[in-house]
């Protein structure tokens, strides 16, 4: 998509933001691969964030924050396509509302005289998780997921180096990519304008639900996950893959309403 494209049509659908997402994707993946991997990358990176951080559900937030960063560059201030758009756009941030999403940090606000007094309750108020005032916090698909991802990575933790196989890391990391992709597209906010793109970018966390839920089936009879295991991984993942289309919908339902 071009800004001509843009300004012919200002409003962008699901499927024009997700032709783009794509697009540019593929140009930043030697990016991607350069910052998300060791020097040799032989050791998968789920494995540094949990070396690197306290416990698992730090090395999570890890994984998003740093998806979240890898994705902003996705749309450089001096790309060919986005000049036009530059002073449109200046005054929106398509990724980071502020400079701590997705992570609330109350203390970051309490010397902050730019913040507006009587904002900060929105944040914290479930009447606000779906407009560009509240808090992915409070998005319950999300923290499933990311509950989901924090026992996934404890398990994965318990299993021996040389049973770590391809299908163990590739699951893994499409457990990690569900939060990381839902925290995208939140961060996109719910404006008419960029709803496409929060679309967009919710069904990538859709498709990652999905091709965890194909290499946990393949693992179904491998000696490191036992049966009761297995289940409850499968029910969990399965419900929450039906909750993030369910959310889909509801996304894709805002948006059509919005065009009336």
């Amino acid at each position: 998509m071009s800004s001509d494209d843009f300004e012919k049509n200002p409003i962008w659908n699901e499927f024009q933001w997700e032709s783009h997402l794509n697009e540019i994707e593929k140009r930043s993946e030697q990016l991607r691969k350069f910052i998300t991997s060791d020097p040799n990358g032989n050791t998968p990176r789920w494995i540094i964030l949990l070396q690197e951080s306290m416990d698992e559900l730090d090395a999570v937030e890890a994984f998003i924050e740093e998806e979240l960063l890898l994705d902003e560059a996705y749309f450089p201030e001096d790309e060919d396509d986005w000049e036009d758009d530059e002073d449109e756009f200046e005054d929106d941030d398509f990724f980071f509302m502020d400079d701590s999403f997705p992570f609330y940090d109350e203390d970051e606000f309490e010397d902050d005289d730019d913040f507006e007094y009587g904002e900060e309750w929105k944040e914290l108020s479930n009447d606000f998780t779906f407009s560009d005032y509240g808090s992915i916090e409070n998005l319950d698909i999300y923290r499933e997921a990311r509950g989901f991802a924090v026992d996934v990575l404890k398990w994965a933790e318990t299993i021996p180096p040389h049973l770590q196989t391809k299908q163990v890391n590739e699951f893994v990391i499409n457990v990690l990519k569900v939060s990381a992709k839902l925290a995208g597209g939140y961060s996109f906010g719910f404006e008419q304008e960029v709803l496409g793109g929060n679309i967009a970018y919710t069904k990538k966390a859709l498709y990652s639900a999905n091709h965890a839920l194909n290499y946990l089936q393949k693992m179904k009879r491998e000696p490191f996950i036992v049966p009761s295991l297995y289940s409850k991984f499968h029910s969990r993942l399965f419900e929450i893959r039906n909750d993030i289309g369910v959310y889909v919908q509801e996304l894709r339902d805002r948006f059509l309403m919005g065009m009336e």
